[in-house]
């Protein structure tokens, strides 16, 4: 299929977790492709910020409005509002997520509930409301889900997480096919690591976040991982190419690429993926005991 959306000059585009990280950055650049904007995140006054800085910029800013992406009725006024001000949306870009890691033993059911709800039930919440009307509009458009590396590979201590962001891979394969004949691309993005603020409040069940360790755990990653705004520019190359695997970074593509054309090669780089980042685990609960 064409590209959908080769040029968002005019282009109504949707974006959650618009107020930080990636969806900021998605939205800053797609301002300055000259989109129309429709924000929304949990944080009401930080969505303002962005949104008055965008503004100052020259950027067009159709709405910013607050909302839990995990809450349906929330999503469906949102969906209403935004729909009955601008008509439906030529790209919606599912960004906003959060981020629990920790081992079968250490997280809690709800931890996984959260995830759930937020990771794969919120774009799911917005795909239903958002879509129709791209669909009932007749030209087309570009639906766009930030999976993660975790929905394609097997993260140490992402059990959780991964549920949540395969859940969304399956989701965002079967529109792959069925929206194509309404000229609706998909596109599954699958970032690495990318140094976002989620980077220091991420939560880690069980682990000592203040330890030297894992401190120092947590830096060798931010110096190793992509800024917002590169993650941002390969969103946006996917999306003009309607590519449907978006990787932000060359490790995870090299990673999937083990993963399907050399199996013994991907079991191999796994265990020692898993090896290596155990070995900060019993560290960090060693200085958790008391003496």
């Amino acid at each position: 299929m064409r590209p959908p959306v080769r040029d968002l000059r005019g282009r109504n585009v949707l974006v959650t977790g618009a107020a930080s990280g990636i969806g900021r950055a998605v939205a800053e650049q797609a301002a300055a492709q000259g989109a129309v904007l429709h924000l929304t995140d949990i944080q009401p006054e930080r969505l303002a910020e962005v949104a008055e800085a965008i503004r100052a910029e020259g950027g067009l800013v159709g709405t910013a409005e607050a909302a839990d992406v995990s809450d349906h009725e929330q999503v469906r006024r949102l969906a209403a509002l935004v729909t009955e001000r601008a008509g439906a949306m030529d790209v919606v870009l599912n960004v906003a997520g959060i981020a629990i890691w920790g081992t079968v033993r250490s997280l809690e059911h709800d931890h996984w509930q959260r995830l759930v709800d937020v990771n794969l039930m919120g774009p799911i919440h917005v795909i239903e409301e958002f879509v129709p009307p791209m669909i009932d509009a007749g030209r087309g458009g570009q639906l766009v889900n930030v999976s993660s590396a975790a929905g394609i590979i097997a993260m140490p201590w992402h059990a959780a997480y991964s549920a949540s962001k395969f859940g969304l891979r399956g989701v965002s394969e079967v529109l792959r096919y069925d929206l194509r004949k309404h000229r609706i691309g998909v596109s599954l993005v699958c970032p690495g690591g990318v140094d976002t603020g989620l980077v220091e409040t991420i939560r880690i069940a069980g682990i000592d976040q203040q330890s030297r360790a894992f401190v120092r755990a947590r830096r060798q990653f931010q110096r190793r991982a992509v800024s917002p705004e590169r993650a941002a520019e390969a969103i946006w190359k996917g999306v003009r190419r309607n590519r449907y695997w978006v990787y932000t970074s060359p490790d995870i593509r090299l990673v999937h690429w083990l993963q399907r054309y050399f199996p013994p090669g991907y079991a191999v780089a796994m265990r020692i993926f898993n090896y290596g980042a155990n070995r900060v685990l019993p560290t960090v609960e060693q200085a958790r005991r008391p003496a």
